[in-house]
């Protein structure tokens, strides 16, 4: 039995009203300086990674924006996320992305005003969230165990040219990547190399000890993490090469909190003009002024 045409209408109009109200209620707690001044709260989003949210309550990015909530006179609130749901606990849309291209889905709860954990800057992601000034420098690096025979390249002035040769040495061999992460094997063109690429199921920190144990030859890792890896497994991976250019690691705001961001750079400046920046870095990524000295002069 069919119902009748305004009956449908009527029920199309509630169902709209309340996916708009579900968007809304998903929105909601988002809010720019203004809101988090009056909340009394900044919430920070963070995820467990390498030494930027240890998940022992302190890292470099929990130690900056527990300063910056300390400097905008409110309480700072750890809001642990995960690297699925990161985005939409800070925009209240679900995402999804597709190499260097991402669709908007569902409405999601708002849970935090920023993201900071060593978050890289990509271009899917610069379409759904404002970046900072950047925080970190970073790359993709190939990273083998110590058994491996692949050997590491030597290093020339273009980098580009490093990149190729560490591709070449790809084809046939076993590496793992990371989906919808900034070691996505799609952004780099890993499948085009031949490699016989796994998505790990795991997460980032689990890619080290991945290898080690013998699930594949080896894997890609951003420098911060690869450079905790290093020390932490002293003797059982080693570095082959550059899989990308430079890249940059930033906090992530809702495009619709331009005064917050705003209000961040100027601490971030200040930080680094008064020392503590400095400060925070050495004690959590002692060896990073020496990998990306260019990055570190004058800051």
């Amino acid at each position: 039995m069919h119902e009748p045409d305004d009956i449908r209408i009527r029920s199309s109009i509630i169902h709209a009203v309340m996916a708009c109200a579900v968007f809304l209620c998903g929105t909601a707690l988002a809010g720019d300086l203004s809101e988090v001044k009056k909340s009394g709260v900044l919430r920070h989003l963070g995820i467990p990674y390498a030494n930027f949210v240890t998940g022992d309550g302190d890292g470099m990015d929990v130690e900056l924006m527990q300063l910056f909530a300390r400097s905008q006179g409110v309480r700072y609130e750890y809001v642990k996320t995960s690297w699925d749901t990161a985005i939409a606990d800070l925009i209240g849309r679900k995402v999804e992305a597709k190499g260097a291209t991402v669709e908007l889905l569902s409405a999601a709860p708002v849970k935090g005003d920023l993201i900071a954990n060593g978050f890289t800057v990509l271009p899917w992601r610069q379409q759904v969230v404002d970046f900072s000034y950047s925080t970190f420098p970073s790359q993709i690096w190939l990273v083998a165990r110590a058994d491996s025979k692949l050997k590491p390249i030597k290093p020339s002035k273009d980098i580009e040219q490093d990149i190729a040769q560490v591709k070449a040495l790809l084809k046939g061999r076993k590496v793992l990547a990371l989906k919808r992460t900034c070691l996505d094997p799609d952004l780099y063109d890993l499948y085009a190399t031949g490699a016989e690429v796994i998505c790990f199921n795991g997460n980032l920190n689990e890619l080290a000890p991945a290898i080690i144990n013998g699930e594949a030859e080896m894997t890609i890792l951003d420098v911060p993490d690869a450079l905790v890896a290093l020390e932490k497994w002293t003797g059982k991976i080693k570095v082959i090469g550059p899989i990308s250019p430079r890249q940059e690691m930033a906090v992530a705001f809702p495009k619709a909190s331009p005064q917050l961001r705003e209000a961040f750079n100027k601490f971030l400046v200040q930080s680094r003009k008064d020392g503590s920046y400095e400060r925070i870095v050495k004690k959590y990524y002692p060896t990073a002024f020496a990998t990306f000295p260019e990055y570190f002069k004058g800051r």
